[in-house]
């Protein structure tokens, strides 16, 4: 392992990784690799992983007593600051765990509530993170407060940087009745997002989302899609190789021409139990995806798990409500395990591509088009002069294949939706 690294000038957490196993041996390994990534991505350095076989769940520790005492010694002997479970413990295995071990304690749900906590950058993001912290909080409260003193303030602690975090103290009325205070503030958000959506409706543009496992490319295919489609780098996402690196969600105007114009949205990644709280307080963000018109679900084909990352965004979707919405598979990264050469490579409603190098860009492009402009009809219209604004308003929506002034008014041959081919029935 590394010796201790610092960020600037602050000293990362030395951790070590720790996880029963009582199913397969395959799917543990993948559980631990990811709890691994999720610890880099929280700036922790992973200096040991420990494991065990368990038949059945040890009530005071979760894992063996023997095992406790062997991690004990481990973190003594290679100065780890924390510990972090890749299991989910129950206030009183983590109370245990924290006594036994002297040393902070965190689990899955726990750690992946400190990525959130680190990342929220809106005021909307905040107040979900900090909800879904303090319904965390509330059964392992006092477990919390016999720690106190020894997490509190120390460099490289991972105690959660939330507000609720930061008042441990607080008795448990207070901390319900901070958790209604935010249940308002969140609602008070959520109108507005309701307003901003509605009001996305009005302007009759498809609105399409990206969805997926964390980590999957969706950043980089929306920012791909913006820098070919609109050229206007100061629109681009924040993009990077780890888990959980978008949060807020994102939405741009695509403008690929033709009128064909659509809202795309970037929208928080999924991952494998993810924490039924953040679920829950990020709701309002995620009906992006289920008044979604299309949704692009993002797979990172490279990775061996892509079937089990699959199958994780389809039980979310269905948790969300958005099973029904029409989807894209855009099997991504596929540059990395086939022949770029023959990207690319489309199969019913998969299509294999790169969103870095833009391999199958225009392909992904046609199929949008299939998909969310599939009522598109020709007709033509004959609009009088006095009515300017309808001219305009199909010289901006439709695709005008020819237009004439004629004594009676302007003649317009277009291909447009239903919506405005009834629109103007009039004057058809």
């Amino acid at each position: 392992m590394t010796q201790l690294q610092t960020i600037g000038n602050e000293k990362r957490n030395k951790t070590i990784i720790a996880g029963a196993m009582m199913g397969s041996a395959r799917d543990f390994d993948k559980s631990m690799k990811e709890l691994e990534n999720l610890a880099e991505a929280c700036e922790m350095e992973v200096i040991a992983s420990v494991s065990q076989n368990l038949a059945s769940v040890n009530p005071a520790y979760y894992i063996g007593s023997g095992k406790v005492t062997e991690i004990k010694e481990m973190a003594e002997q290679l100065g780890a600051d924390s510990v972090v479970f890749n299991n989910d413990l129950s206030p009183s295995q983590l109370t245990n765990l924290q006594k036994a071990l002297d040393l902070e304690v965190l689990d899955r749900t726990n750690l992946i509530l400190e990525i959130f906590s680190r990342r929220a950058k809106t005021r909307e993001a905040k107040l979900q993170v900090e909800a879904a912290n303090l319904q965390y909080i509330l059964p392992r409260l006092a477990g919390m407060r016999s720690n106190l003193n020894r997490q509190g303030g120390t460099s490289g602690s991972l105690s959660n940087r939330g507000a609720g975090e930061k008042k441990l103290e607080l008795d448990r009325r207070k901390i319900e009745s901070r958790i209604g205070e935010l249940e308002k503030e969140l609602e008070a958000v959520q109108k507005d997002r309701e307003t901003q959506r509605k009001r996305r409706s009005r302007s009759a543009l498809p609105q399409i989302a990206l969805v997926g496992y964390t980590n999957a490319g969706k950043s980089s295919l929306m920012n791909k899609m913006v820098e070919v489609y609109q050229k206007e780098e100061d629109k681009m996402v924040e993009a990077k190789d780890m888990l959980f690196a978008t949060l807020d969600t994102t939405v741009r105007k695509i403008t690929p021409g033709d009128n064909k114009d659509f809202l795309l949205s970037d929208t928080v990644g999924f991952i494998s139990r993810l924490p039924h709280s953040l679920v829950k307080a990020f709701r309002s963000t995620l009906d992006e995806v289920r008044y979604a018109d299309l949704l692009l679900e993002v797979v990172d084909f490279s990775d061996e798990q892509y079937k089990e990352h699959m199958e994780v965004t389809a039980n979310t979707l269905k948790e969300l409500g958005a099973e029904a919405v029409p989807r894209l598979y855009v099997m991504n990264k596929a540059d990395l395990v086939m022949d770029e050469t023959k990207l690319p490579k489309v199969v019913g409603d998969k299509i294999y591509m790169s969103a870095k190098t833009g391999a199958g860009l225009t392909k992904l492009l046609e199929m949008i088009h299939g998909k969310v402009f599939a009522d598109y009809k020709v007709c033509e219209f004959l609009v009088p002069y006095e009515d300017g604004s309808a001219v305009s308003y199909l010289n901006g929506s439709a695709r005008v294949l020819k237009q004439e002034y004629l004594p009676e008014g302007v003649r317009i041959l277009a291909e447009c939706r239903q919506y405005d081919a009834e629109r103007y029935e009039c004057y058809r």
